[in-house]
């Protein structure tokens, strides 16, 4: 694979090495460029939009967000853009690269054409490289023609062999005419109409591109694999950033489970556990009245962020009291909600078990959380606000 990117990379740049051995060169840059009047040498544009009227008598390369060439070039022609057009005669080799590429000019070097579609209605009469998701030649080809692509077309007279590799669907329109060998990779044989001609032979490879079972099972269980990384990573982060920000609201709720009475402690789940299932409920019948509506959605967004924030502190909980434990520390820091928080994801792996956990963690997090906001907003104790 590198071998392969690194022989396109030294064809694109051919041009290029070509246009430092000739004379004089014309260099232009700007937001829209029209370049109207012709230079000796060389000639390298660039910008935003590009538009070229005036012949060219050496090489040409031209790079920016719209080009579009509609003059002839004597040597070769390198574009690259977002949108790519080149109307005009090229004596040399073109090379295009962009997201929409056309030709619609004779090419009496080589082609070689990269982009998401692209359309050739111009004859060429060295060899032909194309690479693209939707690729259309009309006006056949004197030389070789490869192309890799999803959707293929092609029309026109070919002089030479065409190797294609089609992921979809390859067709060949009305009075083609192929005079060498056509050979070609798809899921399906080509749509051949009736009036074509290929007089060197058809050789046909069926290549089915989807996976099979193996390797279906294999992308889904990396699919999976990467969406757990990804959540705990996520959630070990936020973690970090709420006891790293927040470190005395964490403190005490570490303080409530580490020292709390038995029945202390079942009081705040019970708590929770009553705020996570009342409120569903409260929000469905406020979002029955007209009048509760708005009332509804912000106690919507006010219980999903409840949630949120009693998983986070779930595993903030678990870190706290770990250290507590056997570092014989009070003071809660941002890794320990790290630490926490990877030891509870690792809980939840474990089926039924680690579920059960994490939620008994949560369910305390939670109805501590509503305490400490219940005292911060109605206060009876002056450490309260420290908390937050």
């Amino acid at each position: 694979m590198q071998r392969t990117l690194s022989l396109l990379i030294i064809v694109l740049l051919l041009p290029m090495s070509a246009c430092a051995a000739r004379g004089p060169a014309t260099f232009s840059a700007g937001r829209s460029l029209v370049t109207a009047s012709s230079s000796p040498g060389n000639v390298y544009l660039a910008g935003f939009s590009v538009v070229n009227t005036a012949a060219v008598s050496g090489d040409l390369a031209v790079i920016g967000g719209s080009v579009v060439m509609a003059a002839p070039v004597s040597g070769d022609e390198l574009l690259v853009a977002g949108s790519v057009g080149s109307r005009s005669t090229v004596l040399g080799d073109l090379r295009m690269v962009g997201g929409s590429v056309s030709n619609e000019g004779a090419v009496a070097g080589d082609l070689v054409a990269l982009g998401f579609s692209v359309n050739n209605s111009g004859r060429t009469a060295g060899s032909t490289f194309i690479v693209a998701a939707n690729a259309t030649l009309s006006g056949g080809a004197a030389g070789p023609v490869i192309i890799y692509g999803n959707n293929i077309s092609l029309a026109g007279d070919f002089s030479g062999n065409i190797k294609i590799v089609a992921t979809g669907r390859l067709s060949i329109a009305e009075g083609t005419t192929i005079r060498g060998r056509l050979s070609y990779e798809a899921p399906e044989e080509a749509v051949i109409s009736t009036s074509a001609t290929i007089l060197g032979g058809v050789d046909y490879t069926n290549a089915s591109y989807l996976p099979d079972a193996g390797t279906s099972r294999m992308l889904a269980i990396l699919s999976i694999g990467f969406f757990v990384f990804a959540h705990i990573l996520g959630v070990l982060i936020l973690a970090s950033i709420l006891a790293g920000l927040f470190p005395r609201l964490a403190e005490e709720i570490v303080e409530r489970a580490y020292t709390g009475r038995p029945r202390s402690i079942l009081l705040t789940m019970l708590l929770g556990f009553a705020i996570l299932v009342a409120s569903p409920v409260l929000i469905i019948l406020l979002a029955l009245t007209f009048v509760g509506i708005g009332s509804s959605l912000m106690l919507c967004i006010l219980y999903a962020l409840l949630i949120v924030l009693a998983f986070l502190y779930a595993g903030i909980l678990i870190g706290g009291m770990l250290v507590r434990r056997f570092a014989k520390r009070g003071v809660v820091l941002w890794h320990d909600g790290t630490l926490g928080m990877l030891a509870l994801s690792l809980i939840a792996l474990v089926p039924v078990v680690g579920l059960f956990v994490v939620l008994i963690f949560s369910l305390f997090s939670a109805g501590a959380l509503l305490q400490i906001f219940f005292h911060f907003a109605f206060p009876h104790e002056d450490h309260t606000e420290e908390l937050l």
